[in-house]
């Protein structure tokens, strides 16, 4: 997946804010304010940070190592998501989708 694709997918969410994390060099999507997707690169690699309970956050993880705990992000609630790994680009929507929500509760 592209992460020009998936940043268009994000921003069409409904409120979704883009903004610039110059520390960490990464690109924040949020949603009333609130962080629901953060793309970013690790070791050149493109990945896209996303929020999930916890129970979803490890089951992801033990499924697929293109999944992990994120490294900036409280790592119970957000995985680090590889763009250019395993996971079909349904499921990343799909992740997103689940981030999304959780900042709209």
């Amino acid at each position: 997946m592209k992460v020009s694709e998936l940043l268009s997918y994000c921003m069409a969410k409904n409120g979704a804010e883009q903004n610039e994390h110059d520390e960490w060099q990464a690109t924040q999507v949020k949603a009333k304010g609130v962080l629901f997707a953060m793309l970013y690169d690790v070791d050149g690699r493109p990945v896209v940070a996303l929020k999930s309970t916890p129970a979803l956050a490890d089951l992801i993880r033990e499924q697929h190592s293109d999944v992990r705990p994120s490294e900036h992000l409280n790592p119970s609630h957000w995985n680090t998501v590889f763009l250019d790994g395993s996971l079909k680009d349904s499921q990343i929507y799909y992740l997103v989708d689940a981030s999304y929500q959780q900042v709209q509760k």
